[in-house]
C-alpha cells in the first residue's frame, strides 16, 4: 500500500514549517510520522486528503498521483563531515531556491566529497567539481538502460533553467546525454564549462551521524535516529518550539530515516540534552544499527535487520565506513549501499504452502556504491545463513580499505593508493582518520595520527591523544 508523501526540497525544512506539518497530522488523530529514502517525509496509510486552502504552500503527493518527485541534497553534510571548500551550505540553498515548480523527474545535486547522501539515485545528478560554482552532470531517464555525463560542466546558477530544459525535452525521447546536450544548448545560453578532469570519487567510510557532535567553536549538531522510523509528533513539536527559542533555522532530513539539526549554540547544549534525557531518546546506537536503509513500514524487512544486528552485535562485527541495504528482488533496481540483501520472490504456484524465504546477497564492486556495478556473492540462502555471509564481506571489506579512487567516465586513469590511518578514542569512540583531519581543531586533511601535536585531545569528550588506540589494529 503505497503511502502520503511531503515534498521536502533538499532534505531542508524550518522548524516553523515542520510543527504545521505535526500540527496537521496531530488533528488527524495520527501519533507519528516517517522519513523517506529521498529526504521527504511519510504519513500512514490512513492520511486524509488535505483541503488546498489549507496545505497552502506544502507540496503532498498522495497515492493515487504519480506525480511529484522530491529533490535530494548533501546540505545536511554540509559544514558537519567532509565536503568541497567553495561549496557553501547558503549556496545549496540559493540553488534550490530557483527550483520554483516541482520537478517530474528524480533530480540529485550533491557534493562528492561526503557519502550521507547518494550521488547517483536521481535522473537527474548534479555533482559539484573542483571548479568553483561548476558541476558534473549525469542523467539516466526512466526507459535508459545505463547512466551518462553529459558533455560540459554546468554552472550553478544554470542548474535548474538545464533541469527544466530537459524536462520539457523528454516529451522529444533523446537516447544520449549528447543529443539532450544538443537540444538544451539549441534552448537555452547557459554558462558552461568544459570538463578538464575527470569527476574522481575517493571512497570515504560511512559517517556516524547520530548524537550530539561539536560544530566549528561555538556549536553543536544534533543526529537522531528512531529504530522503526516512526517519530513521535509530540516529540517533534516539542522540539521545533525549542529549535525557535534556540534561533535554529532549518531542520536536515537525511535518506537514512533520520534527521539532524545544525547550529545548536554552545551555551544550550545542556538544555537539549535534559530534553532529550527527560523525553528518554536513546542519541548512542552502535554504527551496525545506524547504517541500514529499509524501504518504508516493511515489517519482514524491520524483522531481519533486528535479527542480523543482534547476531552480528554478538559477533562483535566492526561495520565502520560500510552500509547494508534490504530490499524486494528487483534486479533493475537503483541501490545505494556497500551490501545489499535481497528477498526473493515467492513462485505462484507455492503461494498457497508455507516455506521458508530465500535471500541473495550483493555487493558493490571496492564496496562503493558510487559505482553502481553490484556483484551477486549468495544466491536462495537461508535467513540463519546470512549473519555468516555478511562477516565474511567485513573481513573482505577492511582488507580493501583506502585502495582505490573511483574514476567516472575514464576507466583507463590510474588508480590513487592511500594510506588508512584510523585511531579510536577509547573512552567516547570517536574516530580520527587521517584522510579527514580534524577542521574543528584545525588539522588539515592527511596528518597522520602520529603525527599529531602531543597536546592533541578527542574533539568530543577531550580525552588526550594517549587514549586513542589503532582502530583498524582493533578490527
Amino acid at each position: 500500500m503505497k503511502n502520503t508523501r511531503l515534498i521536502v526540497k533538499g532534505g531542508v525544512i524550518s522548524p516553523g514549517e515542520l510543527r504545521e506539518i505535526v500540527n496537521m497530522s496531530l488533528e488527524q488523530g495520527l501519533k507519528s510520522i516517517s522519513f523517506g529514502s529521498r529526504q521527504d517525509i511519510i504519513f500512514p496509510a490512513d492520511f486524509l486528503t488535505l483541503d488546498k486552502g489549507k496545505i497552502d504552500k506544502h507540496h503532498f503527493v498522495y497515492p493515487d498521483e504519480k506525480s511529484g518527485n522530491n529533490i535530494v541534497s548533501s546540505y545536511v553534510s554540509t559544514d558537519i563531515f567532509a565536503n568541497t571548500p567553495w561549496l557553501t551550505g547558503n549556496k545549496f540553498l540559493y540553488i534550490l531556491e530557483q527550483f520554483k515548480e516541482q520537478p517530474k523527474l528524480k533530480v540529485n545535486i550533491n557534493d562528492p566529497k561526503q557519502q550521507l547522501v547518494p550521488l547517483f539515485t536521481g535522473h537527474i545528478n548534479f555533482i559539484a567539481s573542483h571548479h568553483e560554482d561548476y558541476w558534473f552532470l549525469y542523467i539516466r531517464l526512466p526507459k535508459w538502460d545505463k547512466m551518462e555525463m553529459y558533455p560540459v560542466l554546468i554552472y550553478s546558477w544554470n542548474i535548474a533553467e538545464v533541469y527544466y530544459a530537459i524536462e520539457k525535452i523528454q516529451i522529444e525521447e533523446p537516447d544520449t546525454a549528447e543529443m539532450i546536450f544538443q537540444l538544451v544548448n539549441d534552448s537555452l545560453d547557459t554558462n558552461n564549462r568544459t570538463i578538464d578532469e575527470p569527476l574522481q570519487l575517493p571512497f570515504y567510510p560511512f559517517p556516524y551521524y547520530e548524537g550530539m557532535n561539536k560544530l566549528g567553536i561555538d556549536q553543536y549538531w544534533l543526529g537522531l535516529y528512531w529504530r522503526n522510523n516512526l517519530y513521535d509528533l509530540d516529540f517533534l513539536k516539542e522540539m521545533c518550539d525549542l529549535c525557535f527559542d534556540c534561533k535554529i533555522g532549518k531542520i536536515c532530513i537525511t535518506p537514512w530515516k533520520s534527521f539532524i539539526v545544525k547550529g545548536i549554540p554552545k551555551d544550550r547544549k545542556l538544555d537539549w540534552e535534559k530534553f532529550l534525557g527527560k523525553k528518554g531518546i536513546n542519541v548512542r546506537h552502535s554504527l551496525l544499527e545506524l547504517n541500514w536503509h529499509l524501504p518504508v513500514a516493511t515489517e519482514w524487512a524491520l524483522n531481519l535487520k533486528t535479527f542480523l544486528v543482534r547476531t552480528l552485535d554478538q559477533f562483535d562485527m566492526s561495520t565502520y565506513g560500510l552500509t547494508f541495504g534490504i530490499s524486494e528482488y528487483n534486479r533493475d533496481g537503483h541501490y545505494f549501499t556497500s551490501i545489499v540483501i535481497e528477498k526473493n520472490e515467492l513462485p505462484k504456484a507455492l503461494e498457497s504452502i508455507k516455506i521458508r524465504d530465500t535471500y541473495n546477497v550483493l555487493y558493490a564492486k571496492n564496496f562503493d556504491p558510487n559505482t553502481k556495478e553490484y556483484i551477486v556473492l549468495a544466491q536462495d540462502v537461508d535467513k540463519q545463513e546470512l549473519p555468516t555471509i555478511l562477516i565474511e564481506l567485513s573481513k573482505k571489506y577492511f582488507e580493501d580499505l583506502g585502495n582505490t579512487v573511483l574514476e567516472v567516465d575514464v576507466p583507463k586513469a590510474k588508480k590513487e593508493q592511500q594510506e588508512t590511518d584510523i585511531h579510536q578514542c577509547l573512552d567516547c569512540l570517536t574516530l580520527y582518520n587521517s584522510e579527514y583531519g580534524d577542521g574543528i581543531q584545525g588539522i588539515e586533511k592527511g596528518v597522520l595520527f602520529k603525527d599529531l601535536p602531543e597536546e592533541y585531545c578527542c574533539s568530543l569528550c577531550e580525552s588526550p591523544k594517549s587514549n586513542f588506540i589503532n582502530y583498524l589494529e582493533k578490527v
